[in-house]
Formats: structure tokens, C-alpha cells, sequence
């Protein structure tokens, strides 16, 4: 394998692990460290924080273990680049020190509706059925949380920051961002990718002061150089440029080769989203935004189901003992156990069907809903319920497409598949055959890391141009080809049974929630 000279050094900081890259030109994976972090911990349920200075410790043990292991001549690296978890927030005093543990994604504490929006604006609201939308978003906003519980903090804060700006700070000593991060419950204009005015109706839903904000700057662009702090605490040499990326979807997107909206990235990780890339600025969902993608004025629309393949680790939790033990004396995996154990489950899991909403979402379906698993019989294992959790997601991803190509009016003619579920053979398969059409997997796993390689990329020159550098960065490694006989079976699973259910099921779910006052809004 041919290797080029100039390497860039990827750091990819997910929600349970910070991988430290080394890429070369060609898009090879020439060196790779891999740290388990703990995700969150949580003083009241329902809450997921993390101690910023956790993240900082645990990405410079990262690089520094990265470069005891290497045998590569650290002057081959040229630049940095950075792509971290969406949404996790941290509060940092005038000394740029954090004021409290970091607020993590997957937190689900919730602020009280304030007097926005007036009574007038909600009732037309109500009319196009975004009320109860607008009221979550601003009930999940961190900001608003933080200013009505913690004011003295709220006063202290001198930068509010996303995770991505706070690695940011530690490795360069500049509050700035990448336009690329700017995913969550922040005054944002996403249409005009810069911060909003105190005007705007995000600035009034979210009202961050604009001087608690990072700078922000495109994607390949240069946010300022390695410190000698920095240097001393990481290992990476004093200097170097760090070039703004994004975040971890979208670098996945882009790190799976896909910038045009005829190809759309699944995303088989923690959370499962079907992803394109496009020019234009289209919300699949109506007043959901469509995200900043890893290129400039690129946006990416998506399509999310919020616990995605944590499914995989609540199934592994609660029925998966058993390989849980047989991985720590095989050394295997238990997902590969797991995929194992339904090589033998027909397509379909006998009739088993998963709607996987098991935490409400905010785009689809509605802030209501429940998991669901209809079809139970005494012929069912607990394999046929894993099977059926895979063909959930797909199917549900299968829907965010239908919906997706309604929104964009083009045809999408192949699908890319990234993240820890395309590790499976079965998911990567069943993906295929509910789709029907080819399910490409691509050349490396590391798609977040490479994503963000390519900004690098581009940033210093190597490439002129995003094409050039996908075009030699990012290849195919394998490809699933749909099963005619499967293809029939899904499609009259699909049309007649599951994208019936949420309708069927809607009702009921309103009823629990009446009832119980879970889900909350």
C-alpha cells in the first residue's frame, strides 16, 4: 500500500470513546488510538453531564499514547482537525476554566416555557401543529435550563461552548468553532450559517449573548495553531494548524463519500440517521433545520431516530448475558456473537416487528411516542427480537427517505452505511433488501475521522477542491446486493405492517401519556 508523505492528525471525540487518527492522502488509516470514555453520569434522573476537564485529560492520554506507540516520524504531520459529539455544552469562567460539568447530549432535564413564544404566536402555532415542537425545543434548551436554575453561573459564564470549541480553546487558546458544529439549542441562523441577531426567532428561544459565543469559522479553514500549553499536555508538536471540520455526522457523511443529494449516508451508531448533502436549503421536516455539513454552505438534511443502535447496548443489557460472558473468555465481540445468533432467523423475524422509538423524539414521529414490538408468538427467541430491532431501524430509515426524497424532489439511487451497526453482516444485508438497492459500505471504518481529514485536506491545499479529495480519499470497501425473494417480503412488510403502526398506535401512545405523564413535554 502506497503511503504519502503528509499526514493529518484526526482527533474523532464520540460519546464512548476518543480515537486519535493518523491519515494519510490517500485516505489510509496509518495509525489509531482508541480510548473508552465514560458517556455521562448522572446526580438526578433523567441527567448525563461529564467533566470537561475529563474529555481534556482523556484526549491528551490519547495523543500521547498515540505517539509512544507510533514509529512514524512526527514531522510527516502537518495539520490538525477536530470532530467531536453533537450538542454537549460546557460553561467556562473569564480564565477559561469550566463552572460546571458539561451538559452531554443525551441529557433529558427540561427549563420551564418562559414568555416566549406570546399566547398570539402559539395559537398559529397550534394551527400548523408546531406548538407542542417549539415549546420541547425551547424546554430542552441548556441555556434555558442553566439561566432559570443556576443564574449566579449563568452571570459568571464567560464563554458558552460546545464541546468542539471547548477542545478547541485547550489545544489553541482561541474561542473559536467551526460553522460545521453548530448543531443544537443555540441562537443560530442555519440558513445563513452564523449567529443570529437578538431579533431572530432562535436568539429569543435561546438567548445566548453573543460575546459568551465562540468566533465561527467554515469548514477547511484555519482556526489557529497548537499552543505550547497545548503541545506540552498532548504530545502534538507546538504549531501545527488546527483546521475546522464538524461534527461527528456530518463528517461521517462526508467521510463516507457523499456530498450530493442522490447518495444518502445511514448512520448506524448511537443515534441512526439517514443523511444527504446539498447546496440547498431544505427542512425535511417543516421549522426543523437543516444542519451545516462538513463543507462550506453545504447543508445536510437528516432524519434522526434518537437511540438509534443504543438499542444494540439496551439489548445487550437486558438479554445478552450470555455473550457478554462467552466475549470475555472468547475475546470476540458480543455484537458478533450476536450477529452470529440470528444467522438462522429468516428475514422478517417471523412476523416480529420493532417501531424503535424508544425515547420520544423531536422530528419523527411525534414528541408522544413509544417503542413498540407487535407479533409475538411462542415461537419467538430473544434472537428474532434482536433481528427484528435491526429491521426497525432500517425500516424506520427507510421512511426518513421516502420522506427525504418528497422534501428534495431528487432520487435516491445508493445508500452508504457507516457506524458500529454497519460492522454487522446481517444489518449491513437486511439494510439492502428493505432498501432495495445496493448498501455500500465504505473502505474504513473511521468515517468520522476521515470526514474531518478531508477538510484538512482541503484546508492546506492537498486537494483543490472537495470532489478531487473524496474522489482520492474515500472508496467502497464492500457492497450488499438486495435478495430479490427478501425485497418482496420487506416491501409487503413495510407497506402493509410497519408504516401503518405509528398511526394505529398514536392514539395509545397519547392515552400513556395522559395517563402516566411519560413521555414529558
Amino acid at each position: 500500500m502506497h503511503i504519502s508523505d503528509e499526514l493529518i492528525l484526526a482527533i474523532d471525540a464520540g460519546t464512548q470513546s476518543i480515537r486519535v487518527v493518523l491519515i494519510d492522502l490517500k485516505g489510509n488509516i496509518v495509525e489509531i488510538v482508541k480510548t473508552t470514555i465514560e458517556p455521562y453520569f448522572s446526580v438526578k434522573a433523567g441527567w448525563a453531564e461529564q467533566e470537561p476537564d475529563y474529555y481534556w485529560e482523556k484526549l491528551a492520554e490519547s495523543t500521547q499514547n498515540l505517539f509512544k506507540q507510533t514509529k512514524i516520524d512526527v514531522k510527516r504531520i502537518k495539520s490538525v482537525t477536530l470532530t467531536t459529539q453533537r450538542s454537549t455544552v460546557i460553561n467556562l469562567d473569564k480564565a477559561g476554566n469550566p463552572l460546571r460539568p458539561a451538559i452531554v447530549w443525551l441529557d433529558q432535564r427540561r427549563a420551564n416555557v418562559g414568555a416566549y413564544p406570546p399566547k398570539i404566536m402559539q395559537a398559529g402555532l397550534k394551527l400548523l401543529g408546531l406548538n407542542e415542537s417549539i415549546l420541547h425545543a425551547i424546554q430542552n434548551g441548556e441555556c434555558n435550563w442553566i439561566k432559570q436554575n443556576q443564574a449566579d453561573l449563568w452571570e459568571k459564564t464567560n464563554k458558552y461552548l460546545y464541546l468542539s470549541g471547548f477542545f478547541t480553546y485547550k489545544l489553541t487558546g482561541e474561542y473559536v468553532d467551526s460553522v460545521g458544529n453548530t448543531v443544537g439549542y443555540m441562537p443560530f441562523d442555519y440558513k445563513k450559517h452564523k449567529w443570529t441577531n437578538t431579533g431572530h426567532m432562535n436568539y429569543k428561544m435561546f438567548p445566548v449573548e453573543r460575546e459568551k459565543l465562540a468566533d465561527l469559522v467554515k469548514p477547511s479553514e484555519v482556526m489557529a495553531l497548537i499552543s505550547k500549553k497545548a503541545s506540552d499536555e498532548t504530545g502534538i508538536p507546538e504549531g501545527l494548524p488546527v483546521i475546522a471540520a464538524a461534527s461527528d455526522k456530518a463528517s461521517e457523511v462526508l467521510g463516507s463519500g457523499v456530498y450530493s443529494p442522490e447518495t444518502a449516508c445511514l448512520s448506524y451508531g448511537t443515534t441512526a440517521t439517514i443523511q444527504t448533502s446539498s447546496r440547498k436549503y431544505l427542512e425535511v421536516v417543516p421549522f426543523f433545520p437543516a444542519y451545516p455539513s462538513s463543507i462550506p454552505e453545504y447543508y445536510n438534511t437528516e432524519i434522526m431516530i434518537y437511540r438509534g443502535f443504543w438499542m444494540i447496548n439496551w439489548f445487550k443489557k437486558e438479554f445478552g448475558y450470555r455473550e457478554v460472558e462467552i466475549a470475555k473468555k472468547t475475546g470476540k465481540q458480543p455484537e458478533q456473537l450476536f450477529d452470529e445468533m440470528i444467522n438462522d432467523i429468516p428475514p422478517g423475524s417471523m412476523g416480529l416487528t420493532v417501531q424503535p422509538y424508544w425515547s420520544p423524539g423531536t422530528k419523527v414521529p411525534g414528541l408522544e411516542a413509544k417503542g413498540a414490538i407487535i407479533g409475538f408468538g411462542d415461537v419467538h427467541t430473544r434472537a428474532h427480537i434482536y433481528r427484528a430491532i435491526l429491521e426497525g431501524l432500517a425500516y424506520a430509515l427507510k421512511e426518513g427517505m421516502i420522506r427525504t426524497e418528497k422534501t428534495t424532489k431528487v432520487k435516491i439511487e445508493k445508500i452508504r452505511v457507516s457506524g458500529g451497526g454497519s460492522q454487522s453482516e446481517n444489518a449491513m444485508q437486511l439494510t439492502a433488501d428493505i432498501f432495495n438497492m445496493p448498501a455500500e459500505k465504505p473502505h474504513t471504518y473511521e468515517t468520522s475521522a476521515l470526514g474531518a481529514a478531508i477538510n484538512a485536506a482541503v484546508g492546506m491545499k492537498y486537494y483543490q477542491n472537495y470532489e478531487s479529495a473524496v474522489s482520492s480519499m474515500c472508496r467502497v470497501g464492500k457492497t450488499y446486493i438486495p435478495d430479490k425473494k427478501n425485497v418482496e417480503l420487506y416491501e409487503k412488510l413495510y407497506n402493509q405492517v410497519y408504516s401503518k403502526m405509528y398511526k394505529k398506535l398514536q392514539p395509545i401512545y397519547n392515552q400513556i401519556r395522559k395517563i402516566t405523564g411519560y413521555p414529558e413535554i
